[in-house]
């Protein structure tokens, strides 16, 4: 008996042996319209050699390029797990967005329905005209099979007249492919009867790396067709900073892009192609105003796609993905976006200023960039970005965006390796692109700081600038920088009183609800500004202004006209209630801390040839 036990245990092991080493096959999906008209859709995922025992299924609960937790389980209902005869399967909701898939035989299918209705870069929308869809917020997936291939099936594309727009391999008819859910979750697909303008770019190797840009708007195809010669352009000139294009999969890139005011605005980056939704009536007559997230999200297809920390690799779709690497993944995308479009001719040098003044102003002048690195306000990307909550938040004190933060750092680091070393960010970021990107190395801030050492062939300094400025609060000297390019950096009311801003326009407020100004004053509706004059009166969320200096206040503009003529140190005296009653109190005014930059030629002052030959190296094309 123990001898016949031996032999039966010997040989369910080599049986086990033998399965692991079978090819696991893809996991199937389908996914049909039946219901566009109401934004659902039904799904069916079929799981050939299921796991052994009890398994798990979910949905996401983050979606790549998205750092904060989204509840995607929330819009998938009437799930059920089946054999494939239909025959029903033990199936327990142990979670919001988990289930369990009891006794079951070899072949397992799960189907759901979908509900989608916002069209953005992170959830799915479902109607007649498309179905805009990011896959974390779509797709089920197998706890512990992320290896597994992937195959799906589009229905109903001939009954909608729609096409399919997506970065996933094209396998046939309706049928696409993906090697692993890691890059299907990273694949956004549009179905719909979009316009595309396609092109090829000859890259450094000699190869071709074809570009699609799939638009989904009111528009025709020569206006499509235009607009890619915009965007051809501007390729172009993000190629000539790192040198070379990426190697797309399948040698093509697609951006897959929704333009209609119907949808959200955003822009979600992927590994071989860019989610694009712009609230615009339509891209003719707005395709300057629709470049700059074309220009960003592009940059991304290096920077953060490529150049990877090593905090979002691989990225868990179960949780939110926390990292300290955003200040450069999107700040430094965020500087050259805006700084591509100048060098493309998209922007004037007047435009350029603008922005430049909005980075300073961020950097220089938010509570939080103050008391906070960039490395810390990158670790509020959980919270922050496209987080959802109902209660209110503090974020005008505690937060600075990594965004505007990172560009910030990045405007300064550019002027100074222009100014001290003879060479310039662009080389710094072909740098990281050799080093960390193009050999798929995810990186550290330890990581970034060697590879400037190097590039500058001064350690010291990469150490010093770490310290201070990415991992410390110390603040780079931006009017001494942007003078060097004949830019002045000045106040933008000198001399006249400022109170500081005051969140009182009428809007949404907790939970949704519309909030209409108070009959009898203006009311404060969110935190004002920790050091404002306005905060020192001890002014805040919740207080009702009612006068000034005697004089009733019935909204924004009425505090506004009041203090128009007044100058720094003037005080105005405010009377206002809230819920402990009534109260007094006096604002002392201030000049505005803020900045504009403009052009030395606008200030009147004379532009030198040094500071013209900077400026033009620093903002002039670099496509040869």
């Amino acid at each position: 008996m123990k001898k016949l036990l031996l032999l039966t245990a010997a040989s369910a092991l080599a049986c086990n042996v033998m399965a692991q080493q079978e090819p696991q096959k893809a996991i199937y999906y389908s996914i049909s319209f039946p219901n566009a008209a109401h934004h659902e859709a039904e799904i069916s995922m079929t799981i050939p050699q299921a796991p052994v025992g009890n398994f798990r299924v979910r949905m996401s609960r983050s979606s790549a390029g998205r750092y904060a937790t989204h509840e995607f389980g929330k819009n998938i209902y009437n799930v059920k797990a089946t054999d494939v005869d239909g025959k029903e399967l033990p199936l327990t909701q142990v979670e919001g967005d988990v289930y369990e898939v009891g006794e079951h035989p070899a072949t397992v299918k799960v189907n759901y329905t979908l509900f989608g209705n916002w069209t953005d870069g992170t959830y799915a929308s479902i109607d007649p005209s498309h179905a805009h869809l990011n896959m974390p917020a779509t797709f089920m997936w197998v706890v512990g099979q992320d290896k597994r291939p992937i195959t799906i099936q589009f229905d109903d594309l001939d009954k909608y007249g729609w096409k399919v727009a997506s970065q996933l391999k094209h396998e046939g008819s309706s049928v696409y492919s993906a090697p692993s859910l890691q890059y299907m979750m990273d694949s956004p697909t549009e179905l719909s009867n979009y316009n595309v303008s396609s092109w090829d770019v000859v890259n450094t190797d000699g190869k071709k790396e074809k570009i699609n840009l799939a638009v989904h708007s009111d528009d025709s195809q020569a206006v499509i067709d235009n607009f890619g010669k915009m965007i051809q352009k501007l390729v172009l000139e993000e190629k000539a900073v790192f040198g070379e294009l990426p190697t797309y999969d399948f040698g093509e890139y697609t951006f897959v892009s929704d333009v209609n005011p119907a949808v959200s605005g955003d822009g979600m980056e992927h590994r071989n192609s860019t989610s694009i939704t712009i609230p615009a009536p339509k891209v003719e007559g707005f395709e300057n105003n629709l470049m700059g997230v074309y220009a960003h999200e592009y940059f991304h297809s290096w920077n953060v796609k490529r150049i990877r920390p090593k905090s979002l690799e691989p990225f868990n779709f179960e949780h939110a993905n926390m990292s300290s690497e955003l200040w450069f993944a999107e700040g430094f995308t965020q500087y050259y976006g805006e700084l591509l479009l100048t060098r493309a001719g998209f922007n004037t040098l007047d435009d350029y200023t603008k922005t430049i003044a909005g980075l300073v102003n961020q950097i220089l002048n938010t509570p939080g960039a103050a008391k906070y690195s960039a490395a810390q306000m990158s670790r509020y990307s959980v919270f922050a970005d496209a987080g959802v909550s109902i209660d209110p938040n503090n974020n005008v004190n505690d937060f600075t965006s990594y965004y505007t933060y990172g560009g910030a750092i990045a405007l300064a680091l550019d002027l100074r390796l222009r100014s001290d070393f003879n060479m310039t960010l662009d080389d710094y970021m072909r740098t990281v692109w050799l080093n960390r990107g193009k050999v798929m190395k995810p990186y550290t801030i330890p990581d970034l700081q060697s590879d400037l050492g190097k590039v500058t062939n001064n350690p010291k300094f990469a150490a010093d600038f770490f310290k201070r400025y990415i991992n410390g609060t110390d603040k780079n000297n931006y009017e001494e920088l942007l003078a060097k390019a004949g830019l002045v950096l000045q106040k933008v009311q000198p001399g006249k009183g400022w109170a500081g801003p005051l969140a009182a326009t009428p809007g949404r407020g907790r939970a949704g609800q519309v909030l209409a100004a108070d009959a009898e004053g203006l009311p404060i509706l969110s935190s004002t500004t920790i050091g404002t004059p306005v905060y020192k009166a001890g002014l805040d969320a919740g207080d009702v202004i009612l006068k000034v200096d005697g004089k009733d206040i019935k909204d924004q503009k009425g505090f506004s006209d009041i203090i128009a003529d007044k100058k720094p140190g003037d005080k105005v005296t405010v009377n206002y209630k809230n819920r402990t009653g009534a109260h007094e109190t006096t604002i002392t005014l201030e000049e505005n801390p803020n900045f504009e930059v403009v052009t030395f030629e606008k200030a009147g002052k004379q532009l030198s040839k040094e500071q013209e030959t900077f400026r033009n190296n620093w903002l002039q094309s670099k496509v040869k």
